[in-house]
């Protein structure tokens, strides 16, 4: 497994891009059938989903069965690591490829701090409000609601988030104060088109208590350099047009015309970085047993018997 961090054009660490191997079905794993998803962690269920004819959302029913693979964070990591989400990064990309039940499998991933939440509110609406408003909300049923919030913004949590005066979330709340908050963890699924909270509930709880925005990991499937490579040659082509556009402007009027490569080099480099840091549709694995399967657990999940998947 390959691991390089990636920066922006100011040198600031913006992610750490993961080529993984060895991991052909993750443990936990998201399974189709029609329109019908099922998320499980190993055999638990973990989240079912059907997603409505029209494409306006998605009704789901949570378990209760998830359980994050990042261990409890200690105050004095949280102290060390302040300030350092490069570090916080490959601590949990430790634990995700250690773990038999995380949702990294063969391919390459991205774990970014730069997250669309963090772009969208513009300062408009105080800190708390905004992101109790990206939560989902319902349990054990609820529904993602694609007609009036398109754009993958909204954040499904895996289990119930803790009330403000929960012990864990008032631990949270003086860390998110005094600025040493560990990130959250979110894994974008494209087949939801939102956001789930992988490790983090009690923390994004402080952070909304206390109006701060909260500290973000992004995890999301991106593309292996063969599946990017026409984009590539499209985006060499275009700067190298660009290159022989100056070259004729500097036959005709000299040595004070520029190459070009100052103008054409950033946007170049910015759009190969886009080319292999952009979302791919999350992968979803064939449900065995189709639809009467997904139906059958359903059923089993609404009676509390904690059916096994596969």
């Amino acid at each position: 497994m390959r691991r390089t961090d990636i920066t922006g054009d100011d040198g600031t660490w913006t992610g750490l891009s993961l080529d993984v191997q060895a991991r052909r079905e993750p443990g936990l794993c998201l399974f189709s059938a029609a329109r019908r998803l099922l998320l499980a962690q190993r055999s638990r269920p973990v989240l079912l989903a059907t997603v409505e004819e029209n494409n306006y959302g998605v009704d789901f029913r949570r378990t209760d069965a998830y359980r994050s693979v990042i261990p409890p964070l200690r105050a004095g990591t949280a102290r060390t690591l302040a300030g350092h989400p490069d570090r916080w990064a490959h601590r949990f990309v430790r634990y995700l490829l250690a773990a038999p039940d995380s949702p990294l499998h063969d391919g390459r991933w991205l774990l970014s701090r730069d997250s669309p939440l963090l772009r969208w509110n513009h300062g408009r609406l105080p800190q708390s409000e905004y992101w109790a408003s990206l939560l989902i909300e319902g349990h054990p049923d609820g529904y993602i609601d694609w007609f009036v919030h398109s754009g993958s913004w909204e954040i499904l949590p895996l289990r119930q988030m803790p009330d403000a005066d929960d012990g864990r979330v008032k631990a949270y709340r003086k860390q998110a104060r005094d600025g040493s908050l560990p990130p959250v963890l979110l894994w974008w699924v494209s087949g939801l088109d939102c956001h789930l909270v992988l490790d983090g509930h009690a923390r994004l709880a402080a952070a909304i208590a206390e109006s701060v925005a909260p500290p973000l990991l992004h995890l999301h499937r991106t593309a292996p350099d063969d599946e990017v490579a026409a984009d590539t040659r499209q985006a060499v082509l275009r700067y190298e047009t660009e290159l022989d556009r100056f070259a004729g402007l500097r036959t005709v009027n000299g040595a004070a015309v520029p190459d070009g490569a100052a103008v054409a080099g950033p946007p170049l480099a910015r759009r190969l970085r886009e080319l292999r840091s952009a979302p791919r549709p999350t992968w979803a694995w064939p449900l065995p047993g189709g639809e009467d399967r997904w139906r059958r657990v359903a059923r089993e999940v609404t009676a509390g018997q904690g059916p096994a998947v596969g």
